[in-house]
């Protein structure tokens, strides 16, 4: 949609009612039942800058929103994929996962030293004077963490926290790499199951065409028989591949309920990849939420042990005391510290977090590179699929002018059934493979868009499409 604007010569300033602030909008709105042919009289006053810029920004997100679900007529909606993605047990588990860390996090900050509460009663007795008196003491006491042990449980509990949000993201991608692929695989057996009823209606027409010309003494009943026979087998065909259509969309909408299968999707044309294998490389190492979670669960561990090797110096209990003694003769009031003596305990603990802070370094690195090899394999995947697909169009095309060339031949009497079936048997094949190359073109391409966060991100509202 393009918009056109006159704006009068100064902010805010009124112009006379012939000079009026005009807009040129095409698309629907230029029609003859749009909206300036409904309301021909409207009077309109003058725009702001400030409107203007408004206008404009809410026609270009209402193109871009348009453009993204133009440009994926073989996906299902976007509400439905949002519905779908959210409702996964992947996703549901991961939010469960970031509000446990959340709760963690306050335990993090809060520590989980109490204040204990100690009360005694006892009864002095005295031999020289056989006097007996009640005694009794209270004490309230709790431990103290060291000034940097707090903040090294603040950064644990924050980290802890970006960890789950990864996750979260990481769940929310898997889940949509399953959708993609599920939704992919009853594309192709629906595709299949078109293309052998297409089949199964030529040679029944084929065979009607046979049994006129058997009737007519033009040819052998023979012929009539391999026909009868081929349609039988090419309806046997068409059945299975019915029968894997079903459980193809059973697969999809049993972990996805919220994903309606349409009665007819045609395959979109694939298009080509555009920009090289470092742009791509460094779009999904942006924000890649595998890589994110390993850094962060790295992070954590790292903390870990730093906190561990800070609990090395134990820390104090600091208490009160107040106790009456002597039958109430003497009180007695005053404060008390302990600290625990470490043997070499606490030394072996911090030595045993710190060996799992190495292995989450090296569980991070190990991720990078396998990354790395996915990417590579994703760029080339769909850049090959699509090379592929287009030799396929250009076979297929061919072989479907041969086939129909041969059975015209056949109609005329200049060829046998045998060659027309064989032509179409050939032709079917063809097209086959060109309509799964079809699909795996598309699917590799939705799969390299998907890893770079360009289809169905939890941002993808700030995004369009880049091919």
């Amino acid at each position: 949609m393009t918009m056109t604007v006159n704006c009068p010569q100064g902010v805010g300033r009124a112009v006379p009612a012939a000079k009026a602030t005009t807009a040129t909008l095409s698309g629907k709105w230029n029609t003859r039942n749009g909206w300036v042919a409904r309301f021909p009289q409207l009077k309109l006053r003058p725009l702001r800058s400030v409107e203007i810029c408004f206008l404009l920004s809410l026609a270009l997100a209402s193109s871009f929103a348009n453009a993204a679900e133009i440009n994926r007529p073989d996906l299902p909606p976007q509400a439905q994929v949002v519905r779908a993605l959210d409702e996964h047990l992947l996703v549901l588990n991961a939010v469960r996962g970031l509000k446990l860390e959340q709760a963690n996090q306050h335990k993090w900050n809060n520590g989980n030293y109490e204040f204990n509460l100690r009360a005694g009663s006892s009864q002095r007795n005295l031999v020289n004077t056989g006097q007996k008196l009640k005694e009794w003491d209270v004490a309230l006491e709790r431990p103290l963490r060291w000034f940097n042990k707090v903040g090294i449980d603040q950064d644990i509990g924050t980290a802890s926290v970006q960890r789950a949000e990864f996750t979260l993201g990481d769940a929310h991608h898997e889940a949509g790499r399953l959708l993609l692929k599920s939704w992919f695989n009853w594309q192709r057996e629906q595709a299949t199951a078109t293309l052998w009823q297409q089949q199964v209606d030529i040679l029944r027409q084929q065979t009607q065409m046979t049994e006129k010309r058997v009737k007519a003494g033009d040819a052998p009943k023979l012929e009539l028989n391999q026909s009868q026979a081929a349609a039988a087998q090419a309806s046997v065909s068409w059945h299975q591949a019915q029968l894997r259509t079903l459980l193809a969309g059973n697969n999809l909408t049993r972990p996805f309920p919220a994903i309606q299968l349409p009665d007819n999707l045609q395959p979109a044309i694939p298009l080509s990849i555009e920009h090289d294998l470092a742009f791509w490389k460094a779009r999904i190492f942006d924000d890649n939420h595998e890589l994110g979670m390993a850094q962060a669960q790295s992070e954590v561990q790292h903390l870990l042990a730093q906190r561990s090797r800070a609990d090395q110096i134990p820390d104090p209990t600091v208490g009160l005391r107040y106790s009456n003694e002597m039958g109430g003769n003497e009180k007695v009031a005053g404060i008390f510290l302990m600290v625990p003596l470490s043997v070499g305990h606490r030394s072996s603990t911090a030595d045993g977090v710190e060996q799992q802070a190495l292995m989450a370094a090296d569980q991070e690195a190990f991720v990078k590179r396998r990354l790395e090899g996915d990417v590579y394999a994703a760029y080339l995947q769909a850049v090959k699929s699509f090379e592929t697909w287009q030799q396929a169009h250009e076979a297929a095309h061919a072989i479907r002018t041969n086939a129909e060339l041969v059975s015209r031949a056949y109609t005329l009497g200049e060829c046998s059934l045998s060659d027309s079936l064989s032509a179409r048997r050939i032709a079917l094949e063809s097209a086959l493979t060109e309509t799964l190359s079809q699909l795996d073109a598309n699917e590799a391409r939705y799969r390299l868009l998907l890893d770079a966060h360009q289809l169905w991100s939890q941002d993808e509202e700030h995004t369009h499409e880049m091919r």
